[in-house]
């Protein structure tokens, strides 16, 4: 995943950008840059590695070289971005949250039009750097946005500065959110909200998909209308928003809370305490314990002082490691005892088989998990939200194959949830994670949770329903 933000002011921008880029650092941790303007200096750009430090200790030194009342900020877990063109049009900067699944056929698309790529990204062409050339193909920056629409499959929401403006593009699909917010002195525009207070902005204006808007420290136009159709992820309230953070005017804590007293409606286990997997299974787990009556107790304590981050590091292995680095048990509350946990969803299930192992060890009795989304039995077309390389590293594929005995089964049989496959499934992923018992979410109870109707939302890792 990634998140960008941008802000235009009658003053410097630089701090703005600085620590409103910052609060995007939960959505990546490889790569993170900004890029300034200033009739001065001209175009300024600093891009560093997330993968050894983080972003507010990486680009501290860079400050006092930045000038500029206008700049732009990403936090990306692929490509070194932002990109600096120089075309037709001028010179720009270009960021962007996207995931390209035909890369390949773009590429070979340019390079056929003799068209040169200079930026690599993991030993291939940089995505950013792809967006920015076809941009460059159209006749101005609406057209080449269009270009990019038209011919990028996946998603790809972007942020363009100029010498004088920030030119924000959502997704043609809304996959992907974009906000624009105001201040006294200053516009800013972000993937996440939950950038705005702390740097005194309000919530101005939710972008539609596919719409085009040209920021100014003045205010902002309309470029382009937005689409009639929307698939924004749900995952972002399930889990990569931060809590405070709203999309289509819908906040995430509140979402997940909902989605958590929708779960206990349906359950009828009894338990001494209700617990969040931290951090994003809490907001959940506060919603079941309100409607089930059961306590909210933490039997984890998440030791952030030197383990703050979800993603770092990279190797999977090194990643398990710091997985139970960060979470302590409390056997104080745990031994002997009946926990229900919420957790936002099952990937692979390998995390969550190790926290389950260390409950056992602190003692508890019994492990009720309830997972906030559906089964995760699609890997995802339109967003780099899993690391999994294949679909068989998803714990539904894991569980189907095992019971199937083969690689080659139909995964919508079990995704039905009014299936008898389902539960058969939904059983295999309860005893390989040793768990007392599972229950997911039901899809049309994550669709009220949220609050959309179920067109307007990307469903497609739970039941295959979306498109390009």
């Amino acid at each position: 995943m990634s998140g960008f933000f941008g802000s235009i002011s009658k003053n410097s921008a630089v701090a703005d950008v600085f620590y409103g880029t910052d609060y995007h650092s939960h959505l990546g941790t490889k790569r993170a840059g900004m890029a300034f303007y200033s009739e001065d200096e001209g175009f300024q750009r600093a891009i560093h590695s997330l993968e050894d430090g983080y972003f507010r200790n990486k680009f501290e030194e860079n400050l006092n070289n930045f000038k500029g009342n206008l700049g732009i900020g990403v936090i990306s877990d692929t490509e070194a971005q932002p990109i600096l063109i120089t075309s037709h049009m001028g010179r720009f900067a270009v960021a962007t949250v996207s995931k390209i699944v035909n890369i390949d056929e773009l590429e070979q698309r340019c390079l056929k039009n003799r068209r040169t790529f200079s930026e690599l990204s993991n030993g291939k062409i940089n995505p950013t750097e792809l967006v920015a050339m076809l941009i460059s193909e159209g006749e101005d920056f609406v057209s080449g946005i269009e270009n990019v629409f038209n011919l990028v499959k996946g998603s790809c929401s972007i942020l363009i500065l100029t010498d004088n403006s920030i030119i924000a593009a959502r997704d043609k699909n809304g996959r992907t959110p974009i906000i624009i917010g105001k201040r006294e002195d200053a516009y800013a525009v972000a993937f996440e909200t939950c950038a705005f207070p702390n740097l005194n902005f309000q919530v101005e204006q939710f972008i539609g998909p596919g719409e085009i808007v040209r920021i100014t420290s003045e205010g902002y136009e309309q470029l382009r209308k937005p689409n009639e159709k929307m698939q924004i992820c749900a995952f972002l309230w399930v889990y990569f928003g931060y809590p405070p953070s709203f999309y289509e005017n819908i906040n995430v804590d509140e979402c997940r809370y909902r989605c958590g007293a929708s779960l206990a409606k349906r359950d009828s286990v009894k338990s001494d305490f209700v617990a969040g997997i931290p951090d994003s299974g809490i907001g959940h787990a506060m919603g079941y314990s309100s409607e089930s009556g059961i306590p909210l107790k933490r039997p984890y304590a998440k030791y952030t002082p030197t383990w703050p981050r979800s993603f770092m590091p990279q190797s999977q292995q090194m990643r398990d490691l710091v997985a139970k680095m960060k979470l302590i048990p409390n056997e104080s509350i745990v031994k002997d005892k009946c926990g229900i946990f919420l957790d936002d969803s099952i990937v692979r299930g390998t995390q969550l088989k190790d926290n389950v192992r260390h409950l056992h060890e602190a003692g508890i009795k019994e492990v009720h998990m309830r997972i906030a989304c559906p089964p995760l039995s699609f890997p995802c077309e339109y967003l780099n939200f899993s690391r999994s390389r294949s679909r068989f590293e998803l714990a539904t594929h894991t569980a189907v194959r095992e019971i199937e005995g083969k690689d080659d089964f139909d995964i919508k049989e079990y995704a039905d949830s009014l299936n008898g496959k389902y539960a058969e499934m939904v059983e295999q992923i309860r005893k390989r994670l040793d768990l007392t018992t599972l229950m997911f979410q039901k899809l049309n109870d994550l669709v009220d949770a949220i609050g959309l109707p179920k067109e307007k939302i990307c469903t497609h890792c739970w039941d295959g329903s979306s498109y390009f």
